[in-house]
C-alpha cells in the first residue's frame, strides 16, 4: 500500500513539473520597441524541421551586411497542447525505461496482472527501451514540429513562414531590414510625427 502512495505522489510531482515547465513557456505578447538604438533581429525556427542550418546561413549574411544588428536565433515551440504533450510524453518515456531497467512490475500497483509483453520487455531491457525511446522521440517531434521560421526586427513581426508557407529570400530580408531600419530611423528622427 505504502508503494502505491508513493508511485501517486510521483507521479502528481512530475505532471506539476511538466506542468509548471509548460507555463513557464508561454511567453507574453512583446511591446514594439521603435526608439532602440541598437536593431535586435530575433528568429523564431522549427529545429525539428532541420531550420537551424537555414538560421546560421542568414545570420551569417545579415552580420555580414548589418554588422551592428544583434542576432537572436531559439526554438519556435508550437503553441497549446502539443509542447505540453512532448513533454509529457518525455517524461513518461523516462518513468517507463526507469521501470523497464529496474524490472518494476507496474501492474501491480494498479492491481492488474502483469501482461505478457511488459514481462518481455522486463526480459528484454536493452531493445525494449532502444524501441521505446526511438517511439516516442519519433511522437515527440511530431508533436513538436511546427515548420516555423519568423522573424521580427526590435519585436516587430516583419516574415512569417506559416503565414507566407517560404522562407524569405536573402534579397527578400535585406529589403525588409532596409525598409524597418528607415522607418525606425524616420520614427527617431520625429519625421512621422
Amino acid at each position: 500500500m505504502h508503494h502505491k502512495i508513493a508511485a501517486i505522489r510521483l507521479a502528481i510531482v512530475l505532471v506539476l513539473c511538466v506542468a509548471l515547465a509548460y507555463s513557464e513557456s508561454n511567453d507574453q505578447v512583446p511591446v514594439p520597441k521603435f526608439s532602440q538604438n541598437v536593431a535586435t533581429l530575433k528568429v523564431l525556427y522549427c529545429y525539428s524541421c532541420g531550420y537551424r542550418k537555414a538560421f546560421d546561413e542568414y545570420a551569417s549574411i545579415i552580420q555580414q551586411k548589418y554588422p551592428d544588428i544583434i542576432i537572436d536565433g531559439r526554438n519556435y515551440d508550437p503553441p497549446g497542447l502539443n509542447m505540453f504533450l512532448a513533454r509529457l510524453l518525455g517524461v513518461l518515456k523516462l518513468m517507463v525505461i526507469v521501470c523497464i531497467l529496474g524490472g518494476v512490475n507496474i501492474f501491480n500497483y494498479i492491481n492488474q496482472v502483469q501482461p505478457s509483453w511488459w514481462e518481455w520487455c522486463i526480459q528484454n531491457k536493452m531493445y525494449s527501451v532502444l524501441m521505446l525511446f526511438f517511439l516516442s522521440n519519433i511522437i515527440e517531434s511530431q508533436l513538436i514540429q511546427s515548420g516555423a521560421f519568423e522573424i521580427s526586427l526590435n519585436d516587430v513581426p516583419v516574415w512569417s513562414k506559416l503565414e507566407t508557407g517560404r522562407i524569405p529570400q536573402p534579397a527578400e530580408l535585406f529589403q525588409i531590414i532596409d525598409s524597418q531600419m528607415q522607418f525606425t530611423a524616420d520614427l527617431n528622427s520625429g519625421f512621422a510625427k
